[in-house]
């Protein structure tokens, strides 16, 4: 199963983005699955310092290492497209 259907997997990476990130004043359900994580249309208010975070989450709690900062922009642009990224599955 690819990542962006696992609703249990998007499930998680919007809670780890939420903790991590320190965005406790939004709920999982509040972010949506094609939104642009790093827009204002996501309500996050993410920046730089954050996505150095995120990283870090990722390799800790998923083992996925992000090599440098446009793979970052590349895969972390919306849950789906992260989530596909991790569980790559069948096409």
């Amino acid at each position: 199963m690819k990542g962006s259907c696992d609703m249990a997997l998007k499930l998680r990476l919007k809670t780890m983005i939420i903790e991590e990130c320190e965005k406790e004043h939004i709920k999982p359900a509040e972010i949506e699955d094609n939104v642009l994580l790093f827009s204002d249309d996501s309500r996050l208010e993410l920046d730089s310092l954050d996505a150095l975070q995120i990283s870090v989450a990722l390799q800790n709690q998923f083992g996925v290492r992000i090599p440098d900062s446009k793979s970052f922009r590349r895969h972390v642009t919306t849950i789906n497209e992260l989530a596909d990224y991790i569980q790559p599955g069948v096409q």
